[in-house]
């Protein structure tokens, strides 16, 4: 499948090209000044997972999440919760390197896991200077060694040499049918991959949203990677960091795309498709301004109770904690303070912390 941009809409694509590129500017804007924006950009990572699994038509709870990622799991995590883990590391290592990394070839690589072959096999090097002659082991010390194996293979060979038509009979399918549970073999990744790179150089000539469109459109309809769908949401949002439009964190695409109704994302018409996640983004800024003012809210009631403590008091590394996580538990606070679980309880009950399960047996906190 070939995909082209050819000829956009613009009079119908300019009121929510506006809208999102205003919305998505505010919100860098807050988050850059924020006193709370590291916390809002690690939280960020947790909502942006959940909700791209919930795109992608699978349900992983946000607690289940959290307790995952500080390896505190309840109970034995399901495979979607791995995948949903693995979104919120893939977030966090594209955040620690460069703007556009996640964008470049070996960005995609990295990100979905894949390893490239070396090309080019080991090679005789003439060491001279210091060190050298180290690192190479002479065959004559090894020959008796080499003697006995090749003994061992000679006397061992008729085993091969038995049934060889049987042998390939009976392992050639097994080998086909677990390599087709895997992946599909005429899944072309690198002509898919090569072809999206391609319309990186084309989309610039565009705003950065309506870029981010095109490319999140395009991915959608390349499918480049087979097993690793998720990551173009994450791609889209390295793109904008890279294009300047949000750089004080990774943006949360997936929710505002969860907020899009489904035959507006999967609509025959691109210019609807188009719309939809120019309106996805602009949503998505929406929830992170209501998150961010929720969060600056709470750290001014949370920082009153820490007023006439001690100087050591566990308070700020508790308040710090839940500033950054959208629920904790007992023993996440108790790791975070370095305190015991029930000094952990008489923290949370002193902060007042909204509780979140209501349960007696799993109790969980947050700001949500």
């Amino acid at each position: 499948m070939i995909y082209e941009i050819g000829k956009l809409k613009h009079e119908t694509l300019l009121g929510p090209l506006a809208a999102a590129e205003d919305a998505l500017a505010r919100l860098d804007e807050r988050v850059a000044r924020s006193e709370v924006g590291a916390g809002f950009a690690e939280r960020a990572d947790f909502f942006d997972s959940i909700s791209s699994m919930w795109v992608g038509g699978e349900l992983v709870h946000l607690e289940d999440l959290v307790l995952h990622d500080a390896q505190m799991d309840i109970r034995a995590p399901s495979h979607e919760l791995v995948i949903a883990h693995r979104i919120v590391r893939a977030r966090r290592r594209v955040v620690r390197n460069n703007p556009g990394w996640a964008i470049s070839r070996a960005g995609i690589m990295g990100l979905a896991g894949v390893t490239e072959d070396p090309s080019n096999e080991s090679k005789d090097v003439d060491w001279e200077g210091e060190g050298s002659g180290r690192g190479f082991i002479d065959n004559e010390v090894l020959s008796p060694e080499l003697v006995e194996i090749d003994k061992v293979l000679a006397e061992t060979s008729w085993l091969v040499e038995a049934a060889p038509s049987q042998t390939a009979k009976t392992r050639q399918p097994e080998l086909v049918v677990g390599e087709l549970v895997i992946r599909d073999p005429d899944w072309d990744e690198t002509e898919k991959t090569t072809e999206w790179f391609g319309l990186l150089k084309q989309a610039e000539i565009y705003p950065p949203t309506l870029a981010a469109a095109i490319l999140w459109d395009a991915w959608e309809q390349l499918e480049p990677m087979q097993r690793q769908h998720w990551l173009g949401q994450v791609l889209v949002s390295d793109y904008l960091r890279s294009r300047g439009k949000v750089r004080s964190h990774l943006l949360a695409f997936s929710v505002g795309l969860r907020e899009m109704p489904r035959d507006r994302l999967r609509a025959r018409n691109r210019t609807t498709r188009l719309i939809a996640f120019l309106d996805s983004m602009t949503a998505a800024a929406s929830k992170g301004m209501k998150d961010l003012d929720r969060l600056t809210l709470a750290k001014r009631q949370l920082e009153r109770r820490t007023e006439g403590k001690r100087s050591n008091s566990s308070l700020p590394a508790a308040i710090e904690l839940i500033l950054s996580r959208p629920i904790v538990s007992a023993q996440m606070v108790a790791k975070a303070a370095n305190i015991t679980p029930r000094g952990a309880l008489n923290l949370i009950r002193e902060l007042g912390v909204r509780e979140i399960t209501g349960r007696g047996r799993y109790r969980a906190w947050g700001i949500i």
